[in-house]
């Protein structure tokens, strides 16, 4: 099973969405972000991307201003530690597929097309709040 995160208009139409593949991927990248990203001040650990239920639920309107705050800090936290491999045979294949050679550990977490995951989770955060819709778990 794959984890779908979608921001849709008040008619149900999808306005943007990222398949991050499956839900142990997803948390492979949540594992990564607890184990090497620092918080700042004292605050607790990047609550709502860890501390969120990947199976069920959205990250409110309310919400995606923060959310939008951690990927950025996670972005840049990730980007000075050194790559790993690809976590799945998937995740080789459309690496190699589309000539990904990650230059650090932020790029090592793709979604299904290839493209990098906190990009694509940062880009749902924009189309969230352009729209003023939630970003949705499916």
């Amino acid at each position: 099973m794959s984890l779908y995160l979608a921001v849709f208009d008040a008619s149900g139409d999808e306005i943007d969405g990222v398949e991050c593949g499956r839900y142990a991927d997803f948390n492979a990248l949540r594992e990564a972000v607890a184990k090497y990203c620092k918080p700042k001040w004292f605050r607790p650990r990047f609550q709502l991307l860890l501390g969120h239920s990947d199976c069920d639920g959205e990250w409110s309107t309310n919400q995606i201003a923060d959310l939008r705050k951690e990927l950025k800090e996670i972005k840049r936290q990730l980007a000075m530690l050194p790559p790993i491999p690809f976590q799945g045979d998937w995740q080789a294949a459309v690496a190699k597929q589309a000539g990904l050679s990650p230059k650090n550990l932020g790029e090592c977490f793709i979604d299904v097309d290839g493209e990098l995951l906190l990009d694509r989770l940062l880009g749902l955060c924009e189309a969230a709040v352009a729209h003023e819709r939630p970003i949705e778990f499916q």
